[in-house]
């Protein structure tokens, strides 16, 4: 018979320890964003309004998730896995096409990003793997098990011409997989024979004849190495770091009203918010934004550290890590540091499925600190 008490184990949380600070910081972002998006969205639109009624969602979301047992959801990691399959699939033939990408699923008068939800179930996915082969986690078959497992999700979004949210699934697993103990013996040789394969990637994929790229994504990585051939490419990250430049120290939000650098920037409201949080909050805004993700990030990896067990530690890992890969990239697009990707802020950039799956995943780190460990007190006494 089905026990409620499998999903809400409240006899192994302990509500001291429940993280009112980081949802205090991923509030902060919220806010700020949400007045960012309300700076730049115009008459017609109503970014500001769903953005406020999200993280009313998003909070009640993470409110709930953190009161169910991260190892009741990982019970259905199989279960989820496939229901994310068939998410990408039904994008891949019924899918919604913005701005030349097709990522979006429509419901109604709803659109939701699959991709989005995607970073969320493969890190649990990956990190129950990881724990079910923890003694044979460098063994060839477990290696290639898990490679595999991530490329089938991994290729179906890049087929929507999802470059970016592909980029952030690798980075996180490469991160989890070390964590979860990958030997030097193996990480030394793959960094050897990796990073000159990488060398001759970036190589091969400037040229005319590579295969691996959409026209668009080459002329993209180009643009950032001839910036001067590319003036379309590159008109969003110019005008970005004008816009950027131009908020100087203080920003110009207590300044008069007027044109600003961002309204040249397109999708200044999603990809490119941090060029709307340059000129209206200028340098030391900019700094206290990356201040609050460090914080954020920071907190994750703590709560990674600390939880019950391996399964625990190896979420904290992989959702910190898919922040703090997120953020740079970002950030490093918008000062025209990295090549034009498309990816969000998270919680500062307009989007619901976005809000919400980082939501879900501040909901799984609160659950995950109020955890205690098992069998505490029996393994004190035993050592005495």
């Amino acid at each position: 018979m089905f026990n409620i008490f499998h999903i809400f184990n409240f006899k192994q949380y302990d509500f001291k320890r429940y993280n009112y600070s980081l949802l205090v910081v991923v509030t902060m972002l919220v806010m700020i964003g949400s007045f960012l998006i309300k700076q730049v969205q115009t008459p017609e639109e109503d970014l500001f309004q769903k953005q406020l009624i999200g993280f009313a969602m998003g909070l009640f979301v993470a409110a709930v998730v953190s009161m169910i047992d991260y190892h009741f959801i990982c019970k259905f990691y199989i279960v989820l896995y496939f229901i994310n399959l068939i998410l990408l699939i039904m994008v891949k033939l019924f899918g919604v096409t913005i701005n030349y990408a097709t990522r979006w699923l429509e419901v109604g008068s709803i659109q939701f990003q699959p991709s989005e939800l995607s970073k969320i179930i493969l890190i649990l996915f990956m990190a129950k793997l990881f724990t079910i082969f923890e003694h044979r986690i460098n063994s060839f078959f477990v290696i290639i098990l898990s490679v595999i497992a991530l490329a089938i999700p991994t290729f179906l979004i890049l087929t929507q011409t999802d470059l970016s949210t592909s980029m952030v699934i690798m980075f996180t697993f490469v991160m989890m997989i070390f964590a979860a103990g990958l030997s030097w013996k193996i990480i030394l040789p793959i960094l050897a024979i990796g990073i000159p394969s990488i060398a001759v990637l970036f190589w091969y994929v400037q040229q005319d004849y590579q295969v691996l790229l959409s026209t668009t994504q080459q002329e993209r990585v180009l643009s950032i190495l001839h910036p001067e051939l590319y003036p379309e490419i590159m008109y969003q990250q110019e005008n970005s770091i004008q816009a950027i430049g131009s908020g100087q120290l203080y920003g110009k939000l207590f300044g008069p009203a007027g044109v600003r650098g961002y309204n040249f920037v397109p999708i200044s409201e999603s990809d490119f918010i941090f060029s709307v949080a340059g000129e209206e909050l200028g340098f030391i805004g900019c700094c206290l934004i990356i201040l609050l993700f460090a914080i954020l990030i920071y907190k994750c990896l703590v709560a990674g550290k600390k939880a019950p067990d391996r399964i625990g530690m190896l979420i904290g890992v992989g959702i910190s890590s898919m922040f703090m890969f997120q953020v740079f990239v970002n950030i490093g697009v918008a000062t025209q540091i990295l090549p034009n990707t498309g990816i969000p802020l998270p919680f500062l950039s307009s989007g619901l499925s976005g809000l919400l799956s980082y939501m879900i995943s501040i909901g799984i780190i609160l659950n995950i600190s109020i955890q205690n460990k098992p069998n505490r007190n029996n393994l004190q006494g035993n050592i005495r």
